[in-house]
């Protein structure tokens, strides 16, 4: 094996599914240096780094949500609806009730449970598609939103709008950086690193054979260099800000899910269902259980990113959440998402929400117009599939091939027609993994 190929091995893990996974880091590299160029600087200047994670948050906590709900075989129109709604209530309970933010923040979660819960009873229980369940859940809840704002813009306390506009406050001595961002980083840092011996004595323990230390080392300096770079550049932004609190939210939420759907039962079942929910279904999964809770799961999502927007924004207003469900659904389906359910991942999703989150701020900042934007996305995204499906069909590098591979097991190998007292059976495939 040369030693390019045993790089290719060990650094992308030895599997295709792994290599999409750096490929598709690679493609978000290179769209980041495309505009880094083009804008002179501007793009991975401190303060735009800051807003763009600020600003675009709470459509990765959707794409969070929206993932599981697609990879359970459906779909949800409604969240921009819901957020709208969880927002205006929020805000409502706040300015007209007096409610402390706190409790308002518990409220808006119960709410969306609740949306989440009606609409995963249709869902679930009475067999109605979660399309038409939460197309009406988007004019529902759109309308809700208008009939209790009168459609009027509602303001929020100072203190709720940390949530969304708040940002790691200053502690420690005078360095010139942000101290709290500089202990998140190096946190990081050490997570990465016990992170990659854990796996190298994981594998040693198995009777595997590690990485080469070399290797390893890259694959940590690479890491560790990016980690190091997003620190210095959020804690040493203008005075009063550094890495948002909104984005500790989304880190979070991040660590949770992937957990989550990695490695419990519960989440495997979700993989399940979407794959083959009768297969499933006679596994013992419960099937109505895995779909209802889904949907009260994307709903609480969606309340949460429509809280930490208004916070952002300061108001609660009647053009809160417009859109909102298009682009959590593009951010799954860069993310590698198959449209047919079963497959996907956290990290793979948040990587496509950042791709489309860039890919807007940098155009922004060459002054694009936002009706421009729109078209630049949508193709974005149909070519992004279709350049997917078109690799398949060549028998090139696929999307969504290399991430069924795994799942498929090996090719199988036709099996020679064997004779039987009574004749010949026919032919038979073996039906991988």
């Amino acid at each position: 094996m040369s030693r390019f190929a045993e790089l290719r091995k060990h650094l992308f893990g030895g599997t295709t599914s792994n290599a999409r996974q750096f490929g598709m880091i690679f493609t978000l590299v290179g769209i980041v240096a495309l505009f880094e160029i083009l804008t002179n600087g501007l793009t991975l200047n401190s303060g735009n780094l800051i807003t763009l994670v600020s600003q675009y948050s709470y459509i990765l906590i959707l794409a969070i949500g929206m993932l599981m709900v697609i990879v359970a075989g459906h779909i949800d129109l409604s969240v921009g609806s819901v957020a709208a709604f969880v927002g205006i209530v929020v805000a409502k309970s706040m300015h007209t009730y007096h409610l402390p933010w706190p409790a308002a923040i518990l409220l808006g979660l119960v709410v969306g449970a609740l949306i989440g819960a009606w609409q995963g009873f249709w869902v679930a229980y009475v067999g109605v598609p979660a399309f038409i369940v939460t197309l009406a859940g988007m004019m529902l809840f759109r309308g809700g939103n208008q009939a209790i704002g009168n459609a009027e813009t509602i303001a929020v306390p100072q203190g709720f709008r940390n949530i969304g506009a708040g940002y790691l406050w200053e502690v420690g001595p005078d360095t010139g950086y942000n101290n709290l961002t500089l202990l998140l980083g190096l946190l990081a840092c050490a997570a990465v690193v016990v992170r990659e011996w854990r796996a190298r004595k994981t594998r040693q323990d198995l009777g595997a054979e590690p990485a080469p230390l070399w290797v390893s080392g890259l694959r940590l300096a690479i890491i560790l260099a990016v980690i190091v770079f997003a620190t210095l550049r959020f804690a040493g932004g203008r005075v009063g800000t550094s890495f948002p609190i909104s984005g500790i939210i989304l880190a979070v939420l991040v660590l949770i899910y992937s957990f989550i759907t990695r490695n419990t039962a519960g989440g495997r079942h979700i993989y399940a269902v979407g794959g083959n929910s009768r297969a499933a279904e006679l596994s013992g999964v419960k099937l109505r259980r895995v779909n209802f809770l889904v949907m009260v799961n994307m709903s609480a999502l969606a309340a949460l990113a429509g809280m930490i927007f208004i916070a952002r924004a300061s108001a609660s207003g009647p053009q809160d959440g417009l859109n909102w469900e298009l682009d959590a659904i593009s951010a799954v389906f860069i993310g590698g998402a198959a449209v047919s359910g079963g497959l996907g991942t956290i990290s793979g999703s948040i990587v496509g929400g950042l791709v489309m989150a860039v890919l807007n701020n940098g155009l922004q900042l060459l002054g694009v117009g936002s009706d421009q934007v729109q078209i630049i996305k949508g193709l974005v995204l149909l070519l992004a599939v279709a350049l997917d499906v078109y690799n398949k069909r060549q028998g090139r590098f696929s999307v969504i091939d290399s991430i069924m591979r795994p799942f498929r097991g090996s090719t199988p190998i036709p099996v020679t027609p064997t004779p039987t007292p009574t004749g010949t059976e026919p032919a038979k495939t073996p039906v991988a993994g």
